[in-house]
């Protein structure tokens, strides 16, 4: 079969064509994204007509694949792992829905915090809603999952979350890839009621997912994914989850590990192989990405009589990624850490970019707002977040997508005087709108500023959903139409902006402020085209 290098998103995105895959729906963020742009610009899957779009939010993602899965195709929604909170409302009750085409959730998770706010376990929503996860200790792996969940969802009608990690997702490795599968025909379920969570029909279907618990367990405990590798050491047993498990093995070239490995790869957690490491060994260790989610089942209150060590009795740190030479003293092996970075090396935090059109927005909004000294300013999740940062240091928050509306809002309603919101264009389209809502609702004392750069930057020029529409979407919430100023950021315009600014701010209710400017690195791309 062919061969490809690809990295571990591509390679789960793939996965999923090659099994008959019809559509994707996500919202980008690192280190999710390559997922669906690597099937957006993929030859087969253009020819296929394979359905991909950026979505307002990681919901609506969510909300579109089921209509699609309901409609008998296979469907993939991808987001990270702070999006999985966004779309957690379709998620959970996916669990009493089910599906009729296989569902994949696919999560790419960011321990480290590289580029999050946080760095939660996504394991944590599989266990929650009940629902069966996996999870890939490499990128062959991630492809060959792919079938796999598919084939999953169809035979127990339910979404199959696969969670991956930022190494993995953006690692490359060789792949093999299988036979490609035909798309699924258009066909509506059976139960013409299985999508209908009327409390009747869903306190039944409640009852169904708990009856198919014993399932879930019985196909890990069955799992291709899920294996006990035997060492003759029993001193210690090793359960290893994930990328974990490929950490784990870097450490033994010769591919043998010493001692007994568990390598889980597919949850609810395997119990009878569980067992069997706990009965054979004198001790565990626990490696796994993220939380201590399995170090906490397993150790419950008492942590006896088994001596269970992992993250939570500092063996391996709290926080963080793994890596191999972590897991390499956890074993009790040499510490291999490198030399420390010379003290000439000095950080070099990030920067908005040379010529980013919010540069010339934070100058404006410093010089008015240092009249009124420093804590005045709620921000969002973006680029301009980097508004933070010297030389500005002009906003004070940034807490999730949407939360700077919603906190000026709060602001302004303790009595801190004046109170503004600054959100980019495609966050505000994913969860600004309802903000805005509640403060024309409130008529609450707020000056908003929509930067629109016309993309979703950050994370690499996505189309913005908002894209023409920020103006009419702003009137026909209710914010009169004389306060929805516009104006281009520049060095220019840096008087009239200034200037425009005190005026909104004197203004007793909600005024929208829109700079409007391509971003630099699309206007960049292209020009660089023609």
């Amino acid at each position: 079969m062919q061969k490809l290098l690809l990295l571990g998103d591509e390679a789960l995105a793939q996965g999923a064509l090659d099994a008959g895959l019809s559509g994707v729906y996500a919202y980008p963020g690192t280190p999710s994204t390559e997922i669906t742009e690597y099937i957006q610009r993929n030859k087969e899957a253009m020819e296929r007509k394979v359905h991909s779009e950026w979505s307002a939010n990681e919901k609506t993602a969510l909300e579109a694949s089921l209509g699609m899965s309901y409609a008998g195709k296979r469907t993939m929604s991808c987001m990270k792992h702070v999006g999985l909170n966004v779309a957690a409302d379709p998620y959970v009750n996916s669990a009493l829905t089910g599906a009729n085409g296989g569902i994949i959730v696919a999560v790419a998770d960011d321990p480290s915090m590289h580029s999050s706010q946080n760095e939660q376990d996504s394991r944590f929503y599989g266990k929650f809603a009940m629902l069966p996860a996996l999870e890939p200790c490499n990128q062959q792996e991630a492809y060959d999952m792919a079938f796999y969940a598919f084939e999953l969802s169809e035979k127990y009608k339910i979404p199959i979350l696969v969670r991956l990690t930022t190494r993995l997702a953006h690692s490359r490795a060789g792949i093999e890839r299988k036979p490609v599968l035909k798309e699924n025909e258009l066909k509506l379920p059976e139960d013409i009621h299985q999508f209908v969570l009327l409390p009747a029909i869903a306190r039944r279907k409640y009852k169904n997912l708990l009856a198919m618990q014993k399932d879930f367990l019985m196909e890990s405990e069955n799992s291709p994914f899920n294996s006990y590798i035997d060492g003759p050491d029993k001193k210690m047993g090793i359960i290893a989850c994930g990328l974990a498990y490929n950490y784990l093995m870097e450490n033994f070239p010769e591919g043998k590990s010493p001692y007994p490995v568990l390598k889980i790869g597919q949850y609810p957690i395997p119990e009878s192989l569980v067992m069997r490491i706990a009965n054979e060994c004198e001790s565990l260790l626990i490696l796994e990405e993220g939380a201590p989610l399995v170090e906490e089942m397993l150790r419950g209150y008492m942590n006896k009589p088994l001596v269970i060590k992992g993250r939570l009795d500092g063996t391996l740190p709290r926080d963080g990624e793994l890596n191999p030479n972590l897991v390499r003293i956890a074993l009790g092996m040499e510490d291999l850490t490198g030399q420390s970075i010379p003290e000439i090396v000095v950080p070099r935090p990030p920067v908005l970019c040379v010529g980013c059109p919010h540069t010339d927005t934070y100058k404006a909004l410093k010089e008015v707002i240092d009249e009124y000294g420093s804590g005045h300013v709620f921000s969002d999740i973006g680029c301009y977040t980097l508004g933070a940062l010297p030389p500005f240091r002009v906003i004070n928050s940034c807490v999730d997508m949407g939360a700077s509306l919603t906190m000026a809002i709060g602001a302004a309603d303790a009595g801190l005087f004046p109170s503004i919101a600054v959100i980019g264009d495609s966050t505000f389209t994913h969860s600004g709108i309802t903000g805005l809502l509640d403060a024309v609702n409130a008529k609450s004392n707020i000056v908003l500023f929509i930067l629109d750069n016309n993309t979703t930057a950050m994370t690499g020029g996505q189309t913005s959903p908002g894209a023409g529409k920020l103006e009419d979407i702003c009137k026909g919430i209710g914010v009169e139409e004389e306060h929805i100023r516009i104006i281009v950021p520049l060095t220019r315009n840096h008087e009239e902006f200034v200037k425009l600014i005190k005026e909104e701010i004197a203004y007793d209710g909600v005024s929208v402020i829109i700079p409007r400017r391509e971003c630099i690195q699309t206007l960049t791309k292209k020009m660089r085209k023609k």
